[in-house]
């Protein structure tokens, strides 16, 4: 359980899996419940889509608030990079935890996806490196791909 109270839904953890192990999903999106209780899959992704798909999904992601408004969400991502090394020593993958969090989006919400966050974290095992991205520039992927190789893609 998080410091929220939220808890981390079955579900995230077999689409987890799906990613790390089966090869099945190239990312997997989630978000916390409308009534910020549980940790869902949001959608999940891969094959014939590409990263801008997935990067616009996190930037165009919804929101619901108390108040019933809706606006900017946070989101939590988890992406399986691949990339090729610049010493020529072949392909390398590491499944990075991405933290969508727009400057934009609710305090609320980006306070109770703040204090959600390590619940998901600790429950999937395996996660190589961590992202916070509070501008879509954050996420563009040649940004992305130099943290996520420390510098090392080609």
């Amino acid at each position: 359980m998080s410091q929220s109270g939220a808890t981390v839904s079955q579900e995230c953890i077999t689409a987890y899996n799906d990613l790390k192990l089966n090869k099945k999903h190239k990312y997997v999106i989630y978000k916390l419940s409308d009534d910020n209780k549980q940790i869902v899959v949001d959608s999940t992704g891969g094959g014939d889509e590409d990263y801008e798909d997935f990067r616009q999904k996190l930037i165009t992601a919804k929101t619901k608030s108390k108040s019933g408004a809706v606006g900017k969400g946070p989101r939590y991502a988890v992406y399986d990079f691949e990339y090729q090394l610049k010493s020529g020593e072949g392909i390398r993958n590491k499944i990075t935890f991405i933290a969508w969090s727009p400057d934009d989006a609710g305090v609320m919400a980006k306070m109770v996806y703040a204090s959600s966050k390590e619940a998901l974290k600790r429950a999937l095992t395996g996660v190589a490196t961590e992202l916070q991205a509070n501008d879509p520039d954050d996420i563009e992927f040649e940004t992305v791909i130099k943290t996520v190789s420390k510098g090392t893609a080609a």
